[in-house]
């Protein structure tokens, strides 16, 4: 062993050198990090230290020197993976460096003796989360999360991809002075000045992971105290460590009675019986050595011995400016060295091979203890530190804890069924190696154990575990190239001309091999995310907004399914090619043409009539006759054309009518269900008047059949548009602008109703009709009252008219792509820009319930739960609402609908670019939180004003967690203050009130004990039970829970009751 003190190692200052505080090795172990009271991060080349005796040795000493925080810096570390440097200071900032390839463009600062950057170390991001000083910092082994413990007793969580912070925990109750993690990435402990290691478990997040998604991850595994009840307040920090086999846990500043010592303590129970005691003062830093030692050299041969015993070696320091080096073998220091610095040693830093120790000291010294071979013992390969953790799930990225037997077998049976369908849907397509039909026909015999092509992993290979290694080397023959033949044939042949010059022959490519093309062929390959061959499983984005989709090829859906190079057929009668130039023309105009392949070529196809379900809509007989008043309108929407055959679908087998539009008709009826159906059908005349006038054209007939037998028949002067009905009425609008109405038994409801212009939207549910006219008017009646919950409201507010109408030239606006009526007689519309709105009928306006910037900024945006079926509960129970469900599933709908109008148009490309641009400047670091937050509240208040009830409490439920989340004091008390209006014990209920709609709970300011239809007393017990876990808002909740009886004990039937959302 011998020390290194280089006399330009360290931070120099004009009168004396600053204070070192920390020091680390980089995962390659050339460069060594420093931090001190100057300010500074500085980076050294190892290389330069280890030959600082040489004086032919004139490589770069710093190869870098930054300079981001206004304070003393006392931590720094560089991520696993070698990408990222962290660094932490008073500041209260960790900040965040990344190595540039690129040569740095800068020199050193004028009027100092810097020597000039030799790496190009970029100031990558600062994050903001301390209130007080950051005095240390520790990276996952997979360099997924970065956490940062500091004076304000906080222990942050970062994500290691975004460094958005995914947690703050507050569990200690004092300065938090030491961090270390699990080798096995499965837990990570913090030293407290509360004289106490918490140990927390967690699972790495993905690389989209968020703080919502993380609030169940980081959780308190165990708080250890035995060993620290006496331990001083006096050290500035506990840097703890942990074992490179993740067996042990180093605890600096323990005691063992009166004596100051280093407690081990062992996974798992978290308790030890092994102290280090030694030291006269207080140890303030231990650190393991990352390699495994053992007493005897291992054969490099690969000899076959016993399994070999393996030690660790750990070096100790604190306020004695003493260092000891331990071995888990002796009871005994191996090594002790007194007076390494003149004042408390603050950091210790190991190389990689562990053969190097970097001693960092408050008096400004960096020391480097060098060992021998086998000083310390004979160092083994990183892989049996691997095999010593793979028990603890090491390198098993995901693999979480395990619930039970019944999650293995579930487990096993989801991989087995993914294998399967991997087999059977790609594996011919895609090549894989498996036993199947080869391009020409023929089978191919493909053994389990040969390489797949391409590094593809063969299936065989994963369900029997068989390894290549295990097969006998006698056995094997050597294995074929199977592209030699392909190679060989694709050689260059050079021939040469009776002039003597060289030529290379022409390869003609598609005959170079036979029955193969001279393309790449695809090939399932196995996509590995650490080189171990383990799949990447880390979730991916939910909704990729980063570009436009474009659904179809160049030439819409006939390229798609017949291809671009097939030709139009030829037609007798068309020499001049009249049809070829009709697809072309639609084609230019965006239109797609329907094309049937056959024989000769690509034919225009022809309407047929279906044998069963849905008839197929006819053409159109001519423009429909438009109202002068489209001339002066602000809004003017598409009018239907005129068809001939107008024709709706409703009901099944018993004839009842499903729905206003047939719009949830399923395809899939058989022949014998189909003729039970009830047809609402109108046919327009398409000749010419008799008389050649326009006003004495033949009626319009309308007809409704059951089972094909005709229920009732009426003719009507003007042709029909649109129909629409229900098991209430049935109703037809004209070309005229005139609405008819019928019972189900064919008698007039009431007479036309005239409107002002032509309709061009019709729907209907239960007893409500909705129209929306060509100027943009909505109408909705109450067909069986006679009545109408509002006056005609127009659509002009929505479409952006005030926008539009204040540029300088006529721009287009969003169209409305469906309206819709509810059960409560709700317009609902939404629009192609990707918006949806309601008419709120008690406000007199319309609310917007869904829009692009909930999606591209909210993380609660989820296209994939959108299913009503997700809200109403799959049992009926004493929760069921008496009355029907009102707009049940309106929000899931419109923020559908709004996710596909982003990918289709691309909108949300333009706002993602704004987002990632305003999330890294200051003062914009809580914009997504705050985005989320905003997103949840309209949610709740769209659910409570559309009176969806269940929606309502979901929503509520996850607006609670999610302020629990934030510790929002302000916003939780308000809520529970809003829930709990004038509760009244013992009040009530009315269960015996007939089933009806209620308008009068839709405010958090009604009187009633009902607010949205749930007792106000089990939504607040409901909230009370999630806030409950938060310590720091337990002042605002306590007194709430005290009043409903929540802390006696009567809990069990809400925690049973609450819908987990």
């Amino acid at each position: 062993m011998r020390y290194i003190r280089p006399i330009w190692l360290t931070h120099g200052g004009e009168k004396k050198d600053f204070e070192v505080y920390s020091c680390h090795v980089s995962p390659d172990g050339s460069r060594l990090v420093t931090a001190a009271g100057d300010g500074h991060v500085r980076v050294w080349s190892t290389g330069a230290i280890y030959n600082a005796g040489d004086p032919t040795y004139d490589k770069p000493k710093q190869l870098a020197s930054m300079s981001h925080h206004s304070g003393t810096i006392h931590t720094v570390r560089f991520s696993p993976n070698g990408k990222y440097l962290a660094s932490g200071a008073d500041d209260k900032f960790v900040c965040i460096y990344i190595l540039d390839p690129s040569a740095p463009v800068h020199t050193s600062t004028f009027g100092t003796n810097e020597a000039p950057p030799v790496e190009n170390w970029r100031f990558f991001r600062r994050l903001t989360g301390h209130d007080n000083d950051v005095q240390d910092l520790g990276w996952s082994q997979d360099s997924s999360i970065l956490v940062s413990v500091g004076l304000d007793s906080k222990v942050v969580v970062w994500s290691g991809y975004t460094f958005e912070k995914l947690k703050t925990i507050s569990s200690h109750q004092s300065h938090v002075k030491g961090l270390t993690f699990d080798p096995a990435n499965k837990y990570f402990a913090t030293a407290s000045d509360d004289r106490t290691i918490k140990v927390f478990r967690f699972t790495s997040p993905g690389p989209n992971a968020t703080a919502y998604d993380q609030m169940n991850n980081f959780v308190l595994e165990k708080s250890i105290a035995a060993h620290f009840s006496g331990s001083p307040l006096t050290t500035y920090f506990r840097r703890c460590s942990w074992s490179p086999d993740g067996n042990h846990i180093a605890a600096a500043n323990a005691v063992n009675g009166p004596v100051s010592s280093v407690a081990i303590l062992n996974r798992a129970n978290w308790d030890g019986e092994i102290h280090l005691i030694g030291h006269e003062g207080p140890v303030e830093v231990c650190a393991f050595s990352p390699r495994l030692f053992s007493k005897a050299p291992i054969p490099a041969n690969g000899e076959a011995q016993a399994a070999p015993h393996f030690v660790t070696v750990i070096a100790c320091a604190g306020q004695d400016k003493a260092v000891s080096i331990w071995i888990t073998s002796n009871p005994r220091p191996l090594i002790i060295t007194q007076d390494v610095a003149v004042k408390s040693i603050s950091d210790l830093a190991w190389s990689p091979d562990g053969r190097n120790l970097f001693i960092t000291s408050l008096d400004g010294s960096i020391v480097v203890m060098m060992f021998s071979d086998g000083e310390l013992g004979h160092s083994v390969g990183f892989e049996e530190n691997e095999k010593a953790i793979a028990k603890f799930g090491g390198g098993r990225k995901g693999a979480g804890i395990v619930e039970g037997p019944n999650g293995l077998l579930l487990e096993e049976k989801s991989k087995e069924g993914e294998l399967r369908g991997v087999e059977g849907r790609m594996g011919a397509l895609m090549g894989d190696g498996a036993s199947g039909p080869s391009a020409n026909g023929t089978a191919e015999n493909t053994s389990a154990a040969a390489t797949p092509q391409n590094g593809a992993i063969g299936v065989a290979e994963q369900r029997n575990g068989a390894n290549e290694a295990q097969v006998p080397a006698a056995t094997k023959e050597p294995a074929k190239d199977p592209h030699a033949a392909k190679l060989e044939s694709l050689k260059q042949r050079v021939t040469f001309t009776k002039e003597g010059k060289k030529r290379i022959a022409p390869l003609n490519v598609s005959n170079s091999t036979v029955g193969q093309s001279a393309l790449p062929q695809a090939q399932l390959r196995a996509s590995t995310a650490n080189g171990q061959g383990l799949p990447n499983d880390a979730p991916q984005t939910t909704l990729d907004l980063s570009k436009p989709v474009d659904g179809l090829p160049k030439g819409g859906l006939t390229a798609l399914l017949l291809g671009n190079k097939r030709k139009l057929a030829l037609i007798e009668g068309d020499e001049d090619g009249q049809a070829e130039k009709r697809v072309a023309v639609a084609s230019r105009d965006g239109a797609v043409p329907i094309m049937t392949d056959t024989a000769d070529g690509l034919k225009l196809s022809k309407v047929t009539t279906p044998s069963q379900g849905q008839p197929v809509t006819p053409e159109f007989i001519r423009p429909a006759v438009t109202n002068p008043s489209l001339s002066v309108s602000q809004v003017r929407l598409a009018v239907p054309k005129l068809r001939s055959h107008v024709v709706q679908t409703f009901g099944g087998a018993s004839g009842s009518s499903q729905g206003g539009d047939a719009r949830d008709r399923d395809s899939s009826k058989d022949q014998s269900e189909s003729q039970n159906e009830v047809k609402f059908e109108a046919r327009n005349p398409t000749a010419m008047a008799p008389t050649g006038r326009y006003e004495d054209r033949e009626p319009a007939r309308l007809a409704v059949t059951k089972k094909g037998q005709p229920v009732w028949q009426d003719f009507l002067p003007k042709s029909v548009l649109l129909m629409t009905g229900g098991k209430s009425f049935w109703a037809a609008a004209c070309e005229d602008g005139s609405i008819y109405a019928w019972t189900p038994a064919g008698r007039r409801l009431t007479n036309a109703l005239v409107l002002e212009s032509q309709p061009v939207i019709l729907d209907s549910l239960d007893s409500w009709l909705l129209c929306v006219t060509a100027i943009g008017m909505c109408y909705v009646w109450d067909m069986k009252n006679m009545s109408s919950p509002h006056p005609p409201v127009s659509l002009a507010p929505i479409l952006d008219i005030a926008t539009q109408t204040l540029q300088s030239h006529t721009t287009r606006a969003p169209a409305v792509t469906s309206a819709r009526i509810t059960s409560e007689g709700r317009v609902v519309v939404s629009l192609t820009n990707g918006d949806g709105y309601t008419y709120n009928p008690m406000m007199y306006t319309w609310q917007r319930l869904s829009e692009v910037w909930w999606a591209v900024g909210s993380q609660y945006w989820n296209t994939t739960d959108t299913s009503i079926t997700n809200i109403h509960p799959k049992s009926g129970g004493k929760d069921e609402p008496k009355a029907k469900e009102v707009s049940s599933g309106v929000i899931p709908y419109l923020e559908k609908h709004t996710t596909n109008e982003t990918l289709v148009r691309g909108r949300a490309y333009f706002l993602q670019r704004l987002v990632k641009q305003l999330l890294p400047r200051e003062g914009y670091e809580s914009f997504e939180a705050s985005v989320s937050m905003a997103h949840l509240e309209s949610r709740l208040a769209a659910a409570m004003s559309l009176g969806a009830r269940h929606e309502f409490q979901m929503y509520l439920y996850m607006y609670a967690r999610r302020l629990g989340a934030e510790g929002l004091k302000i916003k939780v008390e308000e809520l529970l203050r809003g829930l709990l209006g004038r509760i009244e014990d013992g009040a009530p209920e009315d269960e015996d009130s007939e089933a009806h709609i209620d308008t009068s709970d839709r405010h958090w300011g009604t009187s009633s004990d009902i607010i949205c239809g749930w007792p106000r007393r089990e939504l607040l017990k409901g909230v009370i039970l999630i806030l409950g876990k938060h310590r720091d808002l337990q002042r605002v909740t306590v007194p709430y829970a005290k009043v409903l009886g929540v802390t006696e004990g009567a809990i069990g039937k809400a925690q049973d009751d609450m819908m987990i959302g």
